[in-house]
C-alpha cells in the first residue's frame, strides 16, 4: 500500500493568529522579530492538529502508513518556531517546504500529496483546480474531538462526488432535482475528495471493524428520494462509509458534534461557517457553488 501523504500549512497545524496579525499590521520584519523572540515558546494547537496527530499515531516503527509534510510560506528562519513546536508535541514530521512568502503549491505535485490543508484560500483554490484534494481551513475555532478514533465528516455533492447534481438543483430547481435524482440509475462521478476517501478506506481495510482507528461519516443535505443515487454509487464503487446522515437541509453542526468529528469538509461556505462552531472545518472551493 502506498503511503497516504498529507500536506499542511503552519496556520492549519498551529494557532498562529497572534503572529499573523503582526505580519498583517506591521509587516514581515516585525513578524520575523516576534517569531525569533518566541521561537522556544510552543505554539497552541491549530484546527487540523488533532487530524494530524491521529493520522501519525497509526504509524508503527517498521510500518509507515501516513506521512505529514509541512508546506509553509515562512522562511526557514521564521519557521524555526514551527519546527520547535512540532518537536515539543512529538509529531513525526520531518519534511518541510519553507517558500519564503511565495505559494508552496508548486511543490505539492513533486511531493505526491493526497490531501492539502491550508489557511490560505488562494493556495487551496489552485490545488483544487489541479485535481488535488484540498481544503481551506477555518482557523477561528479549535474544537478537539472527544473520540480516540480519527473521525472525518464529508459532504456528498462537490466533495466526495462531482457537482452535477448540485448544478441540476441550481439550474432547474428543487422539483426537477428530486425527480431526476430519485430515478437516476447512473453512478455519480467522483469529486475532489473521492481519491482521498478511497485511500482512507484502504487503511481501514487493514484493521478489523472493531479495532479500526478511522471512522467516516457522510453528512449531506440530501433526503429521500435523492438518497438512492448516493447509496447505489457507494455500493457499486465499494466505498466504505461508517455513518450516514441524510439531513434534508437541516444544519449539520450539531450532528457533526454528536459524531465527534475531528474535521468536516463541505463545499458551501455557509455550511462551513455553521459547522465551525461545533467542529473543525475545511471549505472545499469546488463546483458551481464556488465560481472562479
Amino acid at each position: 500500500m502506498s503511503i497516504l501523504k498529507i500536506g499542511i500549512s503552519s496556520r492549519a497545524l498551529f494557532d498562529l493568529k497572534d503572529s499573523h496579525k503582526i505580519f498583517k499590521e506591521k509587516g514581515i520584519e516585525e513578524y520575523a522579530k516576534y517569531q525569533r523572540k518566541n521561537e522556544d515558546n510552543a505554539l497552541k494547537k491549530g484546527v487540523a492538529f488533532a487530524l494530524v496527530e491521529k493520522l501519525l499515531r497509526m504509524n508503527k516503527p517498521k510500518k509507515k502508513i501516513v506521512e505529514v509534510i509541512l508546506l509553509s510560506r515562512n522562511s526557514s528562519d521564521t519557521g524555526l518556531r514551527i519546527f520547535n513546536s512540532i518537536e515539543k508535541n512529538n509529531l513525526d514530521i520531518t519534511r518541510a517546504v519553507f517558500s519564503g512568502g511565495e505559494s508552496p503549491f508548486p511543490y505539492v505535485d513533486a511531493l505526491d500529496i493526497d490531501l492539502f490543508l491550508s489557511a490560505d484560500v488562494n493556495d487551496v483554490k489552485v490545488a483544487v483546480e489541479n485535481n488535488i484534494a484540498a481544503a481551506h481551513i477555518f482557523t477561528d475555532n479549535y474544537k478537539p474531538s472527544t473520540s480516540n478514533e480519527l473521525r472525518i465528516g464529508f459532504d456528498a455533492d462537490a466533495v466526495i462526488f462531482s457537482d452535477e447534481a448540485e448544478r441540476t438543483y441550481k439550474q432547474k430547481g428543487l422539483k426537477k432535482y428530486l425527480k431526476e435524482e430519485g430515478r437516476s440509475k447512473k453512478l455519480m462521478n467522483p469529486g475532489p475528495f473521492n481519491g482521498f476517501l478511497k485511500k482512507l478506506n484502504i487503511i481501514q481495510s487493514k484493521f478489523s471493524v472493531k479495532n479500526c482507528p478511522i471512522r467516516i461519516a457522510l453528512v449531506t443535505a440530501r433526503a429521500a428520494p435523492a438518497h438512492k443515487r448516493v447509496i447505489n454509487t457507494l455500493r457499486k464503487e465499494n466505498i466504505r462509509i461508517d455513518e450516514t446522515f441524510f439531513l434534508g437541509g437541516l444544519p449539520k453542526g450539531k450532528f457533526l458534534e454528536g459524531f465527534s468529528a475531528d474535521i468536516f469538509f463541505d463545499d458551501l461556505t455557509e455550511n462551513c461557517i455553521e459547522a465551525t462552531s461545533h467542529v473543525s472545518t475545511g471549505h472545499v472551493p469546488y463546483g458551481i457553488n464556488n465560481p472562479k
